[in-house]
């Protein structure tokens, strides 16, 4: 079949147009550009591996108790303390209760004999070499073992029972001779010297206990226990007791106080001179007399320097707890040089540690006043030191020679024994 003559005319002016572009030769056909539609898409990056999230601290919980008032200064800055620790020590939480003084004792022991209690507490050591005896208190020297070279030697003595170390040291507590610098300039150095203020009309409140007056023993060169706690009171004790007979008497002429809690307001009030007291007494003090205040060592006798009861105030542990190890860091951290001196400055407490800087003129006369200081036996037969030899008014008030007085005491002790 014959094709339209457009068509073939159409077809040749084509043909001439493609000759013409190419100069006369038929053009290859392009091969397409590979990297347009051939190249390999570009291979996508792996995602980075995400880091191994951190593992969550482990927190350990530590249970404490104290018995510090509410609204007190102790309890201020304990509270305090423990708000520091928590930054300081992220790895611990430290929960902390309030307990009576009056039930803490009595709470802790009930609680530990039936197999719970805090992690740790701390108290006096009125109690440590009963409640060691009878297993409720936790033997921590292998544990400790290193820890305690800053401490005051007598503190240490004070946390133990039988050379086993049950507690670490806090604060330090003894009887002092406090006195107000406006009625008094100087305190007394020696017994005589206290004597002849008392005669000559200065007022003093001496408190007249078997507590509070176990200082003047030393100062007369009298003892109540050999080393192996035998009751030796002898000479020394009777001259002590009959000393403190002649200023009871002086105290009974002029209508001083004869005990601590009769002497707070006359000696706050400035109305006698001095008292002698624990240092418990010394935010009482302070806060009425300011400048004023000063203290100093009981006096010194004819046998020597005065040597006061030392209690020692310490964070005790638990023998149930799951926690021991962790108590006794919190424990070392609440007694460290920041911590001390936190507890000094701000309530009151005479520091256990020996590299705490102390400047403060009262801390400074208690530590002297308890360089020589007999630290509170932690044995048994200090009970029959209580339960024979309080019961002074028989000398004082009943007119029984000091030296009698003191025989028969002794000789009921060892038979108690």
């Amino acid at each position: 079949m014959k094709k339209p003559l457009f068509v073939v005319f159409s077809l040749l002016l084509i043909s001439a147009f493609v000759l013409s572009a190419c100069g006369g030769a038929a053009a290859p056909v392009a091969e397409e550009p590979i990297a347009e539609e051939h190249a390999e898409e570009p291979m996508e990056e792996a995602p980075a591996e995400e880091a191994p999230a951190e593992e969550a601290m482990e927190v350990i919980e530590v249970t404490f108790w104290h018995a510090y008032g509410t609204g007190s200064a102790e309890e201020t800055a304990m509270t305090a303390l423990l708000a520091q620790a928590a930054e300081d020590m992220p790895q611990y939480k430290v929960s902390a209760l309030q307990i009576p003084f009056d039930d803490i004792y009595n709470k802790y022991r009930t609680d530990v004999a039936s197999g719970a209690g805090p992690d740790m507490f701390i108290a006096p050591n009125d109690s440590l070499g009963d409640d060691a005896r009878a297993g409720l208190i936790a033997d921590i020297t292998a544990l400790a073992d290193g820890k305690l070279g800053d401490y005051a030697p007598l503190s240490v003595e004070g946390m133990s029972v039988d050379g086993v170390l049950y507690g670490i040291p806090e604060s330090l507590k003894a009887v002092a001779f406090w006195y107000n610098t406006e009625m008094m300039p100087e305190p007394p150095a020696t017994t005589a010297d206290l004597q002849a203020m008392m005669e000559g009309g200065t007022p003093v409140s001496l408190s007249y206990g078997c507590y509070h007056h176990w200082g003047f023993f030393g100062s007369f060169g009298g003892q109540i226990f050999d080393d192996s706690w035998t009751v030796v009171a002898g000479d020394g004790v009777a001259d002590a007791v009959g000393y403190l007979n002649d200023l009871y008497q002086v105290s009974v002429e002029n209508g001083w106080p004869k005990n601590d809690g009769d002497g707070l307001a006359p000696f706050t009030e400035g109305t006698v001179a001095a008292i002698t007291n624990g240092n418990w007494a010394m935010g009482d003090y302070s806060a009425a007399l300011g400048d004023k205040l000063a203290v100093a060592p009981l006096p010194a006798g004819p046998g020597g320097a005065a040597n006061p009861l030392l209690g020692v105030d310490g964070y005790y542990f638990n023998p149930n707890s799951a926690n021991l190890e962790a108590a006794i860091e919190v424990a070392l951290y609440l007694t460290g040089a920041d911590a001390q001196a936190m507890m000094m400055n701000d309530a009151g407490h005479v520091p256990a540690l020996t590299t705490v800087e102390v400047t403060d003129p009262l801390m400074l006369g208690l530590l002297e006043g308890f360089g020589n200081a007999y630290v509170r036996p932690q044995v048994p037969e200090l009970g029959l030191y209580w339960s024979n030899f309080c019961g002074t008014d028989q000398v004082f008030e009943a007119g029984t020679p000091a030296a009698d007085w003191v025989a028969e005491a002794t000789t009921n002790a060892n038979k108690a024994e």
